[in-house]
């Protein structure tokens, strides 16, 4: 008896030991937990959900670099935001970008990087060989023009110009070159109502930050690129 008792005590021991070795480890995995959360939720757009500007640079460099010409760069910029804000106000505006990311994700797929850069305007970096290029920005054209409904079931009809830009037609794989390239052919295209493709001689437009130099937000903020 005595020595079921000694050996129940020496199990109960090593149990006591393993759960106190135990503890700081959960408490610590809590906190990991805790932190990674943390850290998304400074790398993501409140509203929309998409990456910020750091994160979606990052991704974006590594899906260059992996990917290199079969790599396409987009740039969105909607079409007369200003005027939902101001006939429809500030929640319908959001309601706008807030869908804006939604297709946007949905079109490029879960291994591209997709980015609010800053009030209404977006950038996608995906893989997509060249022989796709025109029927996918042809598709991505038609859902942002298509009508976002509000939580009050009224109706925005939206459209968005969109400029894109792939290292073959360009020359490099230099983010920032390839941005400024897609921008300065989604300003060539605005309003068309249909993607504009960049060339060589668009990666030459002076840009602040990888944006058109004289587009709203560039003349004070940042520095030439």
């Amino acid at each position: 008896m005595d020595s079921v008792l000694r050996a129940q005590g020496r199990i109960g021991s090593r149990t006591l030991l393993i759960t106190s070795a135990a503890l700081p480890l959960t408490g610590w995995a809590i906190h990991a937990a805790a932190l990674h959360k943390q850290l998304a939720a400074t790398r993501k757009d409140p509203l929309t959900g998409l990456l910020r500007r750091d994160a979606y640079t990052a991704r974006a460099r590594r899906l260059l670099a992996r990917h290199g010409d079969d790599t396409a760069v987009i740039m969105v910029d909607q079409d007369h935001f200003k005027a939902v804000n101001d006939t429809m106000g500030h929640q319908a505006g959001d309601a706008v970008l807030a869908a804006t990311a939604a297709r946007l994700t949905a079109w490029s797929g879960p291994r591209a990087s997709v980015g609010r850069l800053g009030g209404d305007e977006f950038a996608v970096v995906l893989p997509l060989p060249a022989a796709r290029l025109e029927q996918r920005l042809a598709q991505l054209v038609r859902m942002l023009h298509t009508p976002v409904v509000l939580e009050d079931d009224r109706t925005v009809d939206v459209a968005a110009s969109v400029g894109a830009a792939t290292p073959h037609a360009v020359g490099t794989r230099d983010l920032s070159l390839l941005q400024r390239a897609a921008d300065a052919a989604l300003y060539d295209g605005k309003y068309s109502g249909r993607a504009h493709l960049a060339t060589k001689e668009h990666a030459k437009v002076a840009s602040i930050n990888g944006r058109r130099a004289g587009r709203p937000g560039t003349a004070v903020w940042g520095r030439a690129a």
